[in-house]
């Protein structure tokens, strides 16, 4: 055993709550930190006037009795610690720890004591039960019975809301044991009495929370909030931290105030109080207190007349009255030059001030986050905004608080404050403390690993995966289309994309009668998810490369990667792809002699570039020679005129599709066809044009395309049923 015990897991109970904290015992104190509200309980050891150890339904209990009278209980503990405690408080302590027995009977007839800060309830000379008297908030006497009413605890799954005890006369009839035991409760009970004069009294303060100016009255034990709807009063023992915090423009300053438990408005909770006070208003005060009571109960710290800003003299005087220090911001210094950031939480704006042991937002509503309850913080960007970022904490319970819209000018001093105190920092995808951040959030270093950005490369991966799905699926019922299937009348939707003019027209009165009359049902196949495409726009097809065409050359980092990636891979069985490739850059830098590797390089691509020489020259020349033999006479195009007649082909795959295929210049009215079947216009140098209106078994309609070759169109093996003049032609090529 050493110089001091530690405890990590034992609970207090406060208002009918168990709170978890940590005990730890020294030579000359007794500490508790409160896990959940981060308060520290200090006894010093020459206080100490009793110890006991009482047995409890879930384990032990330790009772500290001090010479003031308050009495401090820590529950969780074992039956095996008793020793060891037990040895430790006689050593340092100079005290023995006794056993105290607790009755098991169920009676509800016995004796009170009242002991320092609590009522003790003895059935035959053992404690049946207490009662901390500082819950109490309410008493009352009728006749012989004594009413006891309990603070409520928002925190406490079952609350004591009452608790009545009979008290029988007492034979002599000078004593009253009903008031004295009335009298009793209340001497140490949490009940504020406002009795007497305020010691000083701030005049029309304006408060943040709870909103409005209320008269600020300091008392002893308690202070008072004074305004013309609402009435607090708040004792000192529930305060839990003081706050005095710059505001970023300079002209005031924020004096905050923690409460536990809080101060209530209906059903509305207020965990703090926020004073805001101008730099620049000063006041004189006196104070309603004797020299002798500034000397012997304050030590000093208080002036009969105290003058100065207004902030500074209520800091001073609550410093003192509450006995709690005062915080200010620390070291922190934001990219503005004040130690704040601006930012919003939840649906309010408001400042950041990271502290020196934790993060308080300000004001609405306001949030104080110790950074021993801190599990991780995190760094992200603002959705649909480059020029922000969110800053989010999570605490150890799994609570989560995002602060966004903070100007990226902020995040590098940020980033630094939060690694300087050693916190937590992990990125979208999960992993924690070894992530680079890029300072200035536009992604331009290649060198640093940029979380969010890898995470939208990824889905922006898998949307494009989803699009080529869908343009497969596409595909497939094109493949699948069956010519003699009724094909269904465009939607009004895609009106928009059809011509105008009277051919185009025409074509979609035709191919309409010729699908009415040959209609058959339809299979039912199964409704697939398409994605929309924007009107006016096409979906690129891939255009599939030239097998014989040869392979751009290698660079030098790749010929020595090709030789090394498994030597990589024997060293880092664990690494992935992208880790193997981070390895090998790394690797990649260090090589000092790389003429090997350079010189292979310049070898590939001399040899890539005659292969590509002779590539192009075969190329051009079977593409010359495909030109003579599939288009003996070619012919200049021109463009069609809508006063044409125009005559009709039955071809496609489908029985009702219609093309023209003949259109005159505007020169000529009469088409003359040839032996070959071929038609020659008053300008022969001009190529025919069709509309067409394209249409799949979903009822998709293209935009005018240009109509091929007429010979093209007679030698596809989808051209048939030529009318009269086609057919005339090549009866006689017959």
């Amino acid at each position: 055993m050493g110089d001091f015990l530690d405890f990590p897991d034992v609970q207090q109970e406060i208002r009918g709550a168990m709170n978890n904290g940590r005990l730890k015992l020294q030579n000359s104190s007794i500490i508790f930190k409160n896990m959940k509200t981060g308060k520290v309980d200090q006894l010093a050891s020459a206080d100490i006037e009793k110890v006991q150890w009482l047995q409890r339904a879930r384990g032990h209990c330790l009772k500290v009795a001090l010479n003031s009278g308050n009495i401090h209980r820590f529950d969780g503990f074992k039956e095996s610690d008793f020793d060891k405690l037990s040895s430790f408080v006689e050593k340092n302590y100079d005290v023995t720890m006794e056993k105290k027995d607790v009755s098991y009977r169920g009676w509800n007839w016995g004796t009170v004591n009242f002991e320092g800060n609590t009522l003790d309830f003895i059935v035959e000379n053992k404690s049946a039960f207490e009662l901390p008297l500082g819950n109490v908030s309410h008493c009352a006497t009728a006749k012989s019975e004594v009413t006891i009413e309990f603070h409520q605890n928002d925190d406490a799954a079952v609350s004591l809301m009452e608790l009545r005890f009979h008290i029988p006369p007492d034979a002599n009839p000078e004593n009253d044991p009903v008031q004295d035991f009335y009298t009793s409760v209340m001497s140490k009970a949490d009940i504020i009495q406002a009795t007497g004069d305020a010691i000083c009294t701030f005049n029309e303060v304006q408060c943040l929370t709870p909103r409005g100016r209320y008269d600020i009255k300091l008392y002893p034990t308690f202070l008072q909030l004074h305004g013309k709807t609402f009435d607090y009063k708040i004792p000192y023992t529930t305060i839990l931290r003081l706050f005095l915090l710059p505001h970023r423009d300079g002209r005031q300053k924020f004096f905050v105030v923690s409460l536990d438990p809080p101060i209530k408005q209906g059903q509305t909770r207020y965990h703090f109080v926020i004073l805001l006070f101008n730099t620049d208003d000063e006041i004189t005060l006196e104070m309603g207190l004797s020299e002798d009571d500034i000397q012997e109960k304050y030590e000093g710290k208080l002036n009969k007349v105290m003058s100065g800003p207004e902030y500074e003299i209520i800091s001073r005087i609550m410093k003192t009255l509450v006995q709690r220090k005062i915080t200010v911001p620390g070291s922190f210094i934001g990219n503005t030059g004040t130690h704040s950031i601006a930012c919003s939480y939840k649906a309010a704006t408001g400042f950041l001030y990271p502290l020196e042991r934790g993060f308080i937002f300000v004001h609405k509503p306001p949030v104080h986050i110790r950074f021993d309850e801190v599990g991780t913080v995190n760094f992200a960007r603002s959705s649909g905004n480059t020029r922000s970022f969110d800053f989010d904490v999570e605490t150890k319970m799994g609570t989560q608080y995002t602060f966004s819209s903070m100007e990226k000018d902020e995040y590098g001093k940020l980033y630094d404050f939060v690694t300087n105190k050693k916190l937590r920092v992990k990125n979208i995808g999960g992993k924690l403390d070894k992530v680079k951040y890029n300072e200035d959030m536009s992604g331009s270093d290649e060198d640093d690993h940029d979380a969010y950005m890898e995470r939208m490369k990824a889905e922006g991966k898998e949307k494009d995966e989803d699009f080529q799905l869908d343009e497969d699926d596409d595909e497939s019922e094109d493949e699948d289309f069956e010519p003699n299937l009724d094909m269904s009348e465009p939607d009004d939707e895609f009106d928009s994309n059809i011509s105008s003019t009277d051919s185009s027209n025409d074509d979609d009165d035709d191919s309409s009668e010729s699908s009415k009359k040959s209609k058959k049902p339809k299979k039912e196949k199964k409704e697939k998810k398409k994605r929309t495409v924007p009107e006016g726009k096409k979906r690129k097809k891939k255009v599939k490369g030239d097998p014989n065409k040869p392979k751009r050359p290698q660079s030098a980092y790749f010929l020595w990667l090709n030789e090394m990636r498994e030597e990589i891979k024997a060293e880092n069985p664990d690494a992935g792809v992208t880790d193997i490739a981070k390895l090998a850059g790394q690797r990649w830098k260090e090589v000092t002699d790389k003429t090997r590797w350079e010189g292979l390089a310049v070898k590939a691509k001399e040899s890539y570039e005659k292969a590509m020489e002779e590539y192009l020259a075969n190329k051009s020349d079977s593409d010359s020679d495909g030109e003579k033999a599939s288009s003996p006479k070619k012919k200049k195009k021109s463009k069609p005129s809508a006063s044409s007649p125009l005559k009709e082909l039955k071809g496609g795959s489908g029985a009702g599709f219609k093309s023209k295929e003949f259109i005159s210049d505007s020169d000529s009215n009469a088409v003359a066809s040839d032996g070959d079947g071929s038609s020659e216009s008053s300008d022969s140098d001009k190529p025919l044009k069709r509309r067409e209106s394209k249409r799949r078994a979903g009822g998709e309609a293209s935009e005018p395309e240009d109509l091929p070759d007429e010979e093209e169109i007679l030698s596809s093996p989808a051209h048939s049923e030529p009318d009269a003049q086609s057919a005339g032609s090549s009866e006689d090529e017959n």
